[in-house]
């Protein structure tokens, strides 16, 4: 059931495997079959039978450290472990016998020796293990007293601000270090000390938070005591009822138990069965989700008539009634075109889909767009244009049959650390890696896994490096000519070979475009072509670029001419930053794209939705946000619905964005925080977390997900039904009683969704689209027979720099990107304890650049670029190259966008985050752009604490 009263997952003991072959044995007096390799205790498990454990769990390979599995085997001597011992045809088994029942309890007896006897008030109480298995061997008396040497006084380690660590009741099971081993892949626990002195430690001996550890949580859910233990269990004690969700963070995805005590969150565990996450989670998803009932919450509709006035907090519908009036004014003095809407990839899709009908069908325009274009638009023209689907090719599970892999523009341990401990798991058995990156970002070496070859490419020659690879494929006599015979289009891949043939192509001269060696460049195209299976991972370092399309394009055409498309193992595979991206896109954000990315301009489908809806739509492409900025600048454009989106800190040029919502009449947003954005707003509608709404979310592998309501909306309303408050108001009439009769909605105008409802999600866990009659129960992997398109297409893609260039005057390059711990524009992250790992932006400068600046670690550095100046703390490394500096957004005060430019992709006008021509200097005080901002931002909040005041004057009658 997916909402349930507390209930431990079943855990088999040890994983599953997989075999053709099967063996036949007896259990008990039962009779079972299961695939060769399997264990003894799991062949149990399948009958029903239960042996007691310790050291095991179905997450992690078998240990045999605990003895309390022990078996007997006929004919056989001692009393082996089952969790160590596979399965054989014709064994016959015993788990419960006197001997083994004598030893069973005298092993508990030794553990329970050495372990407090504090059940009653110890905080998993109810959900230990070692207490159940105590239970389970009858142990009633310990005759080993505590005189002797022990461990019952050692201490806590309280450093981690989630979980912790009491060594007094650790077993030393070895499940918490495996788990950081085989699940995590950081390896940052072992064990120190031998025999009695043998203890858990983090890094040597280090406190947690000054460890390695990445506080994802694998080790506190492996743990069988309460020795690994989250704050808030001990803070609030045992949960009494679960919901499954989705978390609602990056683009994997991860499915979630919110264990809950009521209406408040006790703790949020990863789902075993969560089909992205597999049980695994991040200290994101797993810890950081106080912001939902943090202090800050605005939870109560505001409006003001202009930006320096005070809040007025109103009822919903006052709120609501003024926000439409706005917007009919606006229309009945400017024209239909001079409002508009953007959606939020941070909601469902059920909300995405309202937001971009509203804009349609209740303003009348096409003037919607999201935040997804600013990140992976390049990704939908390009994939479309090639494959023909705008999205990635496999599952994330596809990546465990990978042999080569090539990770471009992106930093998985950073933004995906899910996928990415999988894909650290496959290269630890044998997968060889490819690193494409201005930055040595982690996977390039860390703890057992290295890459064969890091590209250390100049920001902004992607494309140019792709030209290169494919040339040594295509000269090399590499190419899968088999596959593109078949699968692909011959007049464009015989004019792509061409192109890429031509010796201005080769590795030898790009080298001085590209600044990677020609050598490296051959031998990484060698391995990919050659290597068995090869997939491609990319990220924002490849669409936020002036050519971002042209190297999305360049990605699959070297996909499609090595045959890496259509099967387990391979694809070309984009890593969506947040959690809904994928879903935004697939809703029709877009102002020249209905749902499931079809024109506007097609009479057909645009009759589709005109009949169901009962409106006639614009056939013209409406504004993108950047043309709307400068409608805004030139008068024409007034106002703007924004929905769960920070646009001032998320965008690029930082002060041109404000200048334009400065300009307008009316800004409408609906968040959950006073946001940078919401600072310009004269209508605040408080939005709801994921905690606080049903829908559903589209990761990175096209999967939709549930997302169910544990607790009721804080401010009394989900997103969406404020979307449909505010379109009745606005004389559009919406009557959606659930976000259930949405999803009937879109499955009916959308092909790719036509066989999606919440029956059959809560039925199977989730669906990758397209599913539909062809693929009632959905599509894992893409293009297996076929390419969508029908034939796969080879695009020219020729190199053209980026008008970004290094100058006398701004001599480096910054590039921007994220930190594991703090999430895009920080919103959620910043009001979590995620802080103490992450509590600035700072700017990563390489010591030889330093050295030239004068710049010392810690040193103030003023960074300048033809669109602002900001000023960030600089840290020297030599992660960056020389000539390459780099930083992150996640707090509004850095101002990173302040410097990043309005320079953009030549197909979607995606911005070109990943290429700013920049100067560093030291400094001593903050830029003046940070200045104003702090005035600003020390006015906004004035504001809004004296909105606060009046309302409780009002409440008080004083």
């Amino acid at each position: 059931m997916l909402e349930t009263v507390i209930k431990r997952d079943r855990d088999m003991g040890t994983p599953a495997r997989e075999s053709e072959q099967t063996v036949t044995l007896t259990i008990d007096g039962q009779e079972i079959t299961v695939p060769e390799g399997t264990s003894l205790m799991r062949a149990a498990a399948e009958a029903g039978i239960n042996i007691p454990k310790l050291c095991a769990t179905d997450s992690l390979e078998p240990f045999g450290s605990c003895r309390l599995c022990l078996v007997q085997i006929e004919g056989r001597r001692g009393y082996p472990a089952s969790c160590t011992t596979p399965a054989e045809n014709g064994m016959v088994v015993f788990t419960e016998t006197p001997k083994l029942h004598d030893l069973r309890r005298g092993v508990m007896e030794l553990y329970i020796s050495d372990h407090p006897l504090d059940c009653l008030t110890c905080p998993a109480n109810g959900d230990c293990e070692l207490q159940d298995m105590a239970g389970v061997v009858g142990l009633r008396n310990v005759r080993y007293g505590y005189d002797g040497a022990n461990h019952l006084k050692a201490e806590k380690d309280e450093s981690n601000p989630y979980f912790t660590f009491d060594a007094s009741k650790c077993i030393v099971c070895n499940r918490c270090v495996r788990a950081c081993e085989e699940t995590q892949g950081t390896f940052a626990l072992t064990i120190s000390g031998k025999g009695f002195e043998s203890r858990v430690s983090p890094g040597q001996d280090q406190p947690f938070l000054d460890s390695e550890c990445v506080s994802c949580g694998a080790c506190v859910q492996a743990c069988p005591t309460s020795t690994l233990q989250e704050k808030t269990v001990i803070m609030m004690g045992q949960a009494e009822h679960s919901v499954v969700t989705t978390c609602a963070y990056c683009g994997v995805g991860c499915g979630f138990k919110a264990e809950m005590k009521g209406q408040e969150v006790v703790r949020m565990v990863p789902w075993k069965d969560g089909q992205a996450n597999r049980g695994h989670s991040c200290v994101k998803g797993r810890f950081a989700w106080g912001y939902a009932t943090h202090k800050e919450r605005v939870l109560k509709p505001m409006i003001r008539k202009h930006i320096t006035d005070s809040w007025k907090e109103v009822s919903w519908d006052e709120a609501i009634n003024y926000a439409a009036s706005e917007f009919r004014r606006i229309q009945n003095q400017y024209g239909r075109d001079a409002v508009g809407g953007i959606t939020s990839s941070r909601c469902t899709n059920e909300e995405t889909w309202l937001v971009q009908k509203l804009v349609r069908a209740a303003f009348g325009t096409n003037n919607v767009d999201t935040c997804a274009r600013v990140c992976h638009s390049p990704t939908g023209y390009g994939l479309k244009q090639t494959l023909g689907e705008s999205a990635g090719t496999q599952t994330f599970d596809s990546v465990m049959h990978t042999d080569v892999v090539i990770v471009m523009g992106a930093n998985p341990s950073s933004g995906h650390p899910v996928f990415a401990s999988r894909l650290k798991r496959r290269l630890r058995e044998g997968a060889r890696l490819i690193v494409i990156d201005p930055r040595r970002i982690e996977l390039v070496s860390s703890p057992h896994v290295k890459a064969d070859f890091h590209l250390q490419v100049r920001p902004g020659t992607n494309t140019a490096l792709l030209s290169s690879l494919a040339h040594v494929i295509a000269t090399e006599g590499l190419i899968a000519d088999e596959f593109v015979a078949e699968r692909c289009e011959a007049k464009a891949f015989n004019e792509w070979r061409d192109f890429v043939s031509l010796p201005e192509n080769s590795p030898e001269a790009m080298e001085e475009i590209t600044g990677v060696p020609a050598q490296a460049v051959r031998g990484a195209a060698r391995l990919f072509a050659t290597g068995g299976n090869g997939s491609i991972y990319y990220g924002l370092g490849v669409t936020e670029h002036s050519q971002g399309s042209t190297t999305v394009m360049a990605i699959a055409n070297l996909a499609m001419a090595t045959g890496n498309i259509g099967r387990e193992g391979v694809g070309v595979n984009p890593l969506r930053g947040q959690n809904n991206v994928q879903g935004s896109c697939d809703m029709g954000s877009f102002p020249h794209e209905l749902p499931g990315y079809r024109h506007i301009s097609d009479n057909t489908v645009r009759a589709q939705f005109e009949k169901d809806w009962g409106v006639t739509l614009q056939p013209e492409p409406g504004l993108r946000i950047p043309n709307m900025f400068e409608a805004a600048l030139g008068g024409s454009f007034k106002g703007l619905y924004c929905q769960g989106e920070d646009i001032v800190q998320s965008d690029p040029n930082t002060q041109h964005v404000a200048a334009s919502l400065a300009a307008m009449e009316c800004i409408v947003v609906q968040d959950l925080f006073l946001n940078e954005t919401a600072k310009y707003a004269h209508v605040f509608l408080p939005g709801s977390s994921f905690l606080e709404k049903d829908g559903t979310f589209t990761n990175a592998e096209r999967r939709i997900s549930r997302v169910r309501k544990v607790m009721e909306p804080k401010n009394g309303k989900s997103d969406w039904e404020v979307t449909v408050a505010l379109s009745n108001a606005l004389g559009y009439p919406m009557n959606y009683k659930h976000p259930r009769e949405i999803m009937e909605e879109i499955a009916r105008l959308t092909p790719t969704f036509a066989g999606v409802s919440y029956e059959k999600l809560d039925k199977l866990g989730s669906l990758q689209w397209p599913c539909n009659d062809d693929a009632p129960e959905g599509t894992p992997i893409m293009h297996i027979d076929q390419f969508v398109r029908g034939k796969g297409k080879f695009m020219i893609t020729k190199y053209v720099p980026t008008d970004e260039r290094s100058t006398r005057r701004f001599p480096l390059l910054l590039t921007t990107g994220r930190i594991l711990s703090q999430y895009n524009v920080g919103a959620q992250t910043r009001r979590t304890p995620n802080v103490m790992w992450h509590g600035e932006d700072v700017l990563e400068l390489h010591p030889q650049d330093a050295e030239d600046r004068g710049v010392a670690e810690g040193d103030w550095v003023g960074i300048q670029s033809r669109a602002g100046e900001t000023v960030l703390r600089a840290t020297l490394t030599d992660r960056v190259q020389p000539g390459v500096v780099y930083t992150t957004f996640h707090f509004p005060e850095s101002g990173a966008n302040v410097v990043t430019t309005d320079s953009s992709d030549w197909a979607t006008n995606c911005p070109e985050y990943k290429v700013t021509a920049v100067q560093v200097t030291r400094v001593s005080q903050p830029s003046e752009w940070q200045r104003q901002w702090s005035r600003f931002a020390d006015i906004q909040q004035k504001l809004l604490r004296e909105r606060s005041r009046e309302s409780e004057a009002a409440l008080t009658g004083k």
